[in-house]
């Protein structure tokens, strides 16, 4: 809708994050053509972003830089395909709750899979060999760097977000949630029963944070606290990604795979599941106080609500 403050729809870099209103001046696109367009855009950013990083491989100046750059070439792909397909401001990545999203998100990352190992060690799962590499830790951070960022924009950004016009909240959770973990049954190492436990831990739990804040910047500090604890301080395996460099620490995972998650990493062990629900819980309670709860939309498509 046409706002008599508008601005004509601008496509410099400087007003891709403008939350300022502007003219619309094409008709949206049906959810499901924008559905196919964004994920075959996020395919061919998330093959660059691979060959990236094995470019990069283990040093940490190169994987610094090289993250930089696919955190910006998502975010401003990400930014210039809804306005140009939805025609509005891209609410879900206001830069003015980048800092706090981001800090938030990626310190509960961090806590929570600080908890996971916990419980792992408390049962006699982990241990470490060896010295510690910082030079490994930071090689891991510009890796994460990029992952969280190119798959909560697929995942939260393109897929749940577009699903929940098309099926309403709980819809979207559920078949957002269950892509995530089939997807990561490509992965060395994988099983169903670890791809059933990423799609609680990743799928519902990052989806939730979504629809608790309709902002993607919690979800990926969420995503970057998570993973980056995971393998570049406490050196386990990453959904089954054992050729990832090493962290900080090099761990050891021993005892029963249901403690520890076996070749696929803590993610696949049940410490993990109970430790991620507990925000789940909160995050959907949360959205549920907020009205965050959607059904499907049946006509043109109106911006989220910050």
């Amino acid at each position: 809708m046409a706002l008599n403050n508008a601005r004509p729809l601008k496509s410099t870099l400087k007003d891709l994050f403008s939350q300022e209103p502007f003219v619309v001046s094409r008709r949206v696109r049906p959810a499901g053509v924008r559905l196919v367009a964004m994920v075959v855009l996020f395919v061919a950013v998330t093959s660059l972003a691979a060959g990236a990083r094995a470019v990069a491989g283990d040093d940490p100046l190169l994987s610094l830089l090289f993250g930089a750059a696919v955190v910006a070439l998502a975010l401003t792909s990400y930014a210039a395909v809804v306005r140009a397909l939805e025609q509005r401001p891209v609410s879900e990545l206001d830069t003015t709750t980048a800092a706090s999203g981001l800090r938030t998100g990626t310190l509960v990352g961090l806590g929570l899979f600080t908890a996971t190992i916990a419980i792992v060690a408390l049962f006699g799962g982990y241990g470490t060999k060896g010295g510690v590499s910082v030079g490994g830790a930071v090689t891991v951070f510009g890796t994460m760097a990029g992952v969280a960022v190119t798959e909560e924009l697929l995942f939260r950004g393109v897929v749940f977000r577009l699903l929940e016009e098309l099926t309403g909240t709980r819809g979207a959770l559920t078949i957002s949630a269950l892509l995530f973990g089939v997807l990561h049954l490509v992965n060395p190492d994988a099983t169903v029963w670890g791809a059933l436990a990423i799609a609680v831990e990743g799928g519902l739990m990052l989806g939730a944070a979504y629809v608790a804040t309709r902002s993607l910047w919690l979800p990926i500090g969420l995503h970057l606290g998570w993973n980056f604890a995971e393998s570049g301080i406490y050196g386990t395996t990453v959904s089954g990604n054992e050729d990832a460099p090493a962290g900080l620490l090099q761990g050891v995972l021993s005892g029963p795979d249901a403690l520890t998650g076996g070749s696929f990493g803590p993610e696949a062990g049940v410490a993990a599941i109970l430790v991620c629900v507990v925000p789940t819980v909160v995050f959907l309670r949360a959205a549920g106080r907020r009205g965050g709860f959607r059904t499907r939309r049946r006509s043109t498509p109106t911006p989220p609500t910050p």
